[in-house]
């Protein structure tokens, strides 16, 4: 999976110096190709909701990008730099019981929820993962919310689904921790400060279709697909709508 941010512009650099996206000549396809491991706990009983499933693995890829450990020279650094130089690939797997232990035993940041645990970890090579989290399915992850949910509340950021793509709940998973990143990469920094004090607090809706045409030309980021899987190469499938963001179209 990979993330996109609709053309760049050598005129108009991204307000956080650390988006790859903005900078010139930048062979991603060439580099070393890792990915960001995500693995959410779905017991046979009890699954998570699926929109508090997707809030969470958003939540969980922008506290792994500002955890200590991720920061400087900190022990995941040098992993984090080598996966934003390349593709932005996330792969979210599914674990429960003795699975999902033995994958807390691995270096990570489990988040939670409403509903749904989510376990994201350091970037690992694109062929290079632990056997702990190799050996767990990509496929099952499908979930339902028990009730629609409703409108986000007034000045959170949201992140916005294409309503004319479908995706599974592992795929819309890694889709919301891009819009997030995306997201996340154009803010200043005091603007991150009061986001990550909020306890990066967001939504993840569905577009309606007037919606989606409105936020998905607005200037607002937009993830691309790189169509690795599911869905075709190039589909826009998540707007990242923050409120700090639309100050500035």
């Amino acid at each position: 999976m990979s993330s996109q941010h609709t053309p760049d512009s050598a005129e108009a650099p991204a307000v956080g110096a650390d988006s790859p996206f903005r900078q010139e000549h930048r062979a991603r396809d060439e580099a070393p190709q890792f990915v960001l491991p995500l693995v959410v706990r779905i017991e046979k009983t009890g699954p998570p909701a699926r929109t508090d499933a997707l809030e969470t693995a958003a939540r969980a890829v922008l506290l792994l990008l500002t955890d200590e450990r991720a920061q400087g020279e900190g022990e995941w650094a040098g992993a984090v730099r080598d996966w934003q130089d390349a593709r932005i690939r996330k792969v979210v797997r599914r674990a429960r019981g003795a699975e999902w232990h033995k994958a807390g035993t691995l270096p990570g940041i489990t988040v939670h929820g409403d509903t749904a645990e989510v376990r994201v970890f350091p970037p690992v090579p694109l062929d290079g993962w632990p056997k702990e989290l190799a050996k767990l399915q990509v496929s099952g992850t499908d979930l339902d919310d028990p009730a629609p949910a409703g409108p986000p509340g007034p000045g959170l950021p949201v992140l916005w689904f294409n309503p004319g793509v479908g995706m599974s709940a592992g795929k819309s998973m890694a889709q919301a921790g891009h819009a997030a990143q995306l997201a996340w990469w154009e803010l200043s920094a005091p603007e991150r400060e009061r986001w990550r004090d909020s306890g990066f607090r967001l939504a993840v809706r569905t577009a309606t279709g007037q919606q989606w045409a409105q936020l998905s030309g607005s200037g607002l980021p937009v993830v691309r697909d790189a169509g690795f899987t599911e869905v075709a190469p190039g589909s826009a499938t998540v707007v990242a709508d923050h409120p700090a963001l639309r100050t500035r179209l």
